[in-house]
């Protein structure tokens, strides 16, 4: 990705010289930095006030009981962990975790499901099909509010910026649910080998 930007920045200076617009990219670039100066310490507020609100329904359990709730859910997906293990519960509060906002809370949880499912895995080679969905479903990135999408509309001078909450949660919705069906799909279709690979079951 490094290399992109470099590219871009590389060429973007190259066609300006040769078009003789060298002073047009230096106020181009200057009125970036500044934009990007007031965007940054506009997220300061209106990310704390919804850092704090997920706090807040982290420490007095919502979250847990939330993920209490869906717990059973899980346990339907994820067939193969069995029901005793603790990679159950901390799915559901991965998940729930993310749905709220709460990444900083959510990244060591998906980090302590990974290595539970990996004990559980047969081939250490390769991803088992529990790792994969749970992989699919943290990638879809179901959010109730999306507090940092909010904070950067409100940076930008929107004027309505909670208005991409419903959106939001329906482009989510639809992504989280194909993201389950793609993966069960997918563990039909090609099932692990003792050498790691994937081959097809046909």
């Amino acid at each position: 990705m490094n290399y992109i930007f470099y590219f871009l920045i590389a060429a973007s200076i190259i066609y300006a010289a040769l078009t003789g617009n060298i002073n047009k990219l230096s106020e181009g670039m200057f009125e970036g930095v500044n934009l990007a100066v007031k965007i940054a310490f506009s997220l300061i507020g209106i990310m704390t006030f919804w850092l704090g609100i997920m706090r807040v329904a982290e420490k007095s359990g919502m979250v847990s009981t939330i993920s209490k709730l869906i717990s059973p859910l899980m346990k339907i997906i994820f067939k193969d962990i069995p029901a005793d293990n603790p990679a159950n519960a901390d799915i559901a509060l991965s998940l729930t975790a993310n749905a709220f906002g709460l990444t900083n809370a959510a990244t060591p949880i998906g980090l302590k499901v990974m290595q539970e499912l990996q004990e559980l895995n047969t081939d250490k080679s390769s991803a088992s099909n529990a790792m994969c969905m749970f992989l699919g479903m943290n990638t879809a990135g179901f959010q109730i509010i999306p507090a940092t999408v909010i904070a950067v509309l409100a940076g930008c001078g929107a004027k309505n910026p909670a208005d991409i909450i419903l959106p939001t949660l329906i482009v989510t919705t639809i992504a989280f649910i194909i993201a389950i069906i793609t993966a069960k799909i997918l563990e039909k279709l090609w099932v692990p080998q003792n050498n790691g690979e994937f081959a097809n079951d046909e």
